[in-house]
């Protein structure tokens, strides 16, 4: 295992100074292993060592010094590379440089040290994100309602939202799943736990729990969410205190005007959107476009917008995949309606024949979010109960390749956090 210790950072020093070579992961085609290439990234810059990040150029390769340590480590990982020549370095720069090439080289300095929003007992398989870290080798750090209320978000720089129902009506599954014993368990979980927290409805906590979410993007976070843990999150800050639970899911009935009653300046991503008051209805508004998709698993696709890389540098960093058509999958929030979502957000994937975004983001007073429809690229159409997939079949994932551009992007950012 690769280890820089500060009493040898001048043999390091001196090694990197002493070789006339790099080391470069092609992201394209050839590549034998595209997610476990991330998790090599994240290693090299939690060991200090600062990687450069070639946007467009072979599917968003990278360039690390060329080291033994690291050439070990990609080896064990899998992850095919090249051994290039100083010559053969600069002349990709060269190219790179050129004014008529949409191409760009970004410098990464920093891991982010990661915090996943997730219920105690929930495995990695339950959740797409905490399964691609788990794959890549990425670590994180599991946290839940008391742990930001009490807190504890100023001191991670990335988060993600395990799919939450930040409603606090239980994902909607009571119409389905009310008399399975993990409903039941999930549900009195919940309410002791507000209980403890010192709130009288699970929404009031989960209220809470969105708005110090948004308080940490605000001061200079970075948050990644997919699925429910999308649109529930915006309706629930949207709704800003007024009831919209019905009394199955916090004893008393929703408001009559809560549909009036909803702010839609205080949401992220989504406008004007519809509230399903059906308590029954596994669905929470209008946002979600999951009954758009009325085609085969095999033509369901959305396409990413390719973004000026040396104008845009932020969207190219998240788009940079092998491919720029995708293969679809469902989820809770499948994706979203276009006609629904704000005016300075940014769709970086879309279903264009069905009017969906699939892949938005935007910023939030210092910080940056994005939100991702669906619950597992590689998994069509997930449904509880369902056996995890094993990422070993999927190495080189388009769809988790989207998820993995998240974890990278604050590497590249300097800006300061003011939480």
């Amino acid at each position: 295992m690769l280890k820089l210790i500060s009493t040898f950072l001048f043999i390091v020093l001196f090694s990197l100074t002493g070789r006339s070579s790099q080391i470069l992961i092609p992201m394209d085609d050839t590549q034998t292993n595209h997610l476990k290439a991330y998790g090599l990234s994240y290693y090299l810059l939690e060991n200090g060592i600062v990687i450069e990040w070639l946007l467009n150029y072979k599917g968003g390769s990278f360039l690390t010094p060329h080291l033994t340590s690291i050439e070990e480590e990609l080896i064990v990982r899998g992850i095919r590379y090249n051994v290039l020549a100083d010559g053969q370095v600069n002349s990709i720069r060269n190219s790179i440089a050129s004014p008529e090439a949409n191409m760009e080289i970004v410098q990464l300095e920093k891991s982010p040290k990661i915090a996943v929003y997730t219920p105690g007992g929930k495995q990695p398989w339950d959740d797409a994100v905490t399964m691609v870290l788990e794959y890549a080798e990425i670590p994180y750090d599991k946290i839940y309602d008391s742990a930001i209320i009490s807190g504890a978000l100023p001191q991670y720089d990335w988060l993600h939202l395990h799919h939450e129902d930040f409603t606090g009506q239980y994902g909607k599954f009571y119409a389905a799943f009310r008399s399975y014993p993990w409903y039941k368990k999930q549900v009195s979980d919940l309410e002791s736990s507000a209980r403890k927290l010192g709130f009288n409805k699970v929404s009031e906590l989960k209220l809470a729990v969105a708005k110090n979410i948004k308080n940490f993007v605000v001061g200079g976070g970075f948050l990644f969410t997919m699925c429910s843990g999308t649109d529930s999150f915006d309706i629930a800050l949207a709704a800003h205190g007024t009831d919209i639970c019905e009394s199955m899911y916090d004893g008393d009935p929703a408001h009559r005007d809560c549909q009036q009653k909803l702010d839609f300046d205080n949401t992220f991503a989504f406008e004007n959107f519809q509230l399903e008051k059906d308590p029954l209805k596994y669905e929470y508004s209008n946002i979600d476009g999951t009954d758009l998709h009325k085609r085969s698993e095999s033509t369901d696709k959305f396409s990413l917008f390719e973004f000026s890389a040396k104008w845009d540098v932020v969207p190219t960093m998240l788009t940079q995949c092998h491919t720029n058509i995708i293969n679809g999958f469902m989820g809770q929030t499948t994706d979203f309606r276009k006609e629904l979502i704000k005016s300075n957000v940014l769709i970086l994937g879309e279903s264009e024949d069905i009017g969906t975004a699939r892949y938005v983001h935007g910023t939030m007073g210092q910080g940056t979010w994005t939100f991702y429809g669906g619950h597992d690229p590689e998994d069509y159409e997930h449904r509880v109960g369902d056996p995890p997939t094993d990422l070993n079949l999927h190495p080189n994932s388009p769809g988790y390749r989207l998820i993995l551009n998240n974890i990278l992007f604050p590497a590249a950012k300097k800006k300061k956090r003011k939480t």
